[in-house]
């Protein structure tokens, strides 16, 4: 003999548990919410409310001023082998590769088995020579468009510097900086 009576509510919940239909209602819910006309995808940043708002992998997240730090911080698990990541070195190879050591040396060991490892490292060699050579042209033109109105010092005082760079000199030395690095490739 049963204490309790089953309600109608928890004899729906169970059919629809069982027929493999755990997302249907069994009640009716009564609230507000808000008919937004904005409809936001995988990667939109929109202000509401006061705060930032983003969508990643589908959930719509807070932007808060700890997002650099998360991305900073090593986790508990490796990404790849699901293990825990406690040895010393783990965290500096999680933030250079993104995985744990064991996981890193087998990837290594494995190109090296194959044969790959000398073109996997003058691959890697040459990527960061272009990555270099993007930063040094960026810096280039960050120095080119810098106004030399004023420049205000420590005191607060508003100096006014003459001259000018020299833009074909510079051009000049961005180009012989470029052939250089161009040479170090392999």
């Amino acid at each position: 003999m049963l204490k309790k009576e089953f309600k109608k509510q928890d004899v729906e919940r169970l059919r629809n548990l069982i027929q493999g239909q755990s997302n249907n209602r069994t009640n009716q819910g009564v609230g507000y919410v808000k008919s937004s006309s904005e409809d936001h995808e995988e990667g939109d940043v929109w202000e509401e409310n006061g705060r930032s708002w983003t969508i990643k992998d589908g959930i719509k997240e807070n932007i808060t001023k700890l997002d650099k730090f998360k991305k900073a911080t090593v986790p508990l698990f490796c990404p790849n082998c699901k293990g825990i990541m406690d040895k010393q070195l783990d965290a500096n190879y999680y933030k250079s590769y993104g995985e744990c050591l064991d996981c890193r040396v087998k990837f290594e060991t494995k190109l090296k088995v194959a044969g790959k490892w000398e073109d996997y490292l003058k691959t890697t060699f040459n990527d960061e020579i272009d990555l270099l050579i993007e930063e040094y042209k960026a810096f280039y033109h960050e120095q080119i468009s810098e106004s030399t109105e004023g420049y205000v010092t420590e005191s607060g005082e508003v100096e006014q510097w003459l001259g000018s760079i020299d833009e074909g000199r510079a051009q000049e030395s961005l180009d012989g900086v470029i052939e250089y690095l161009e040479g170090l490739k392999k």
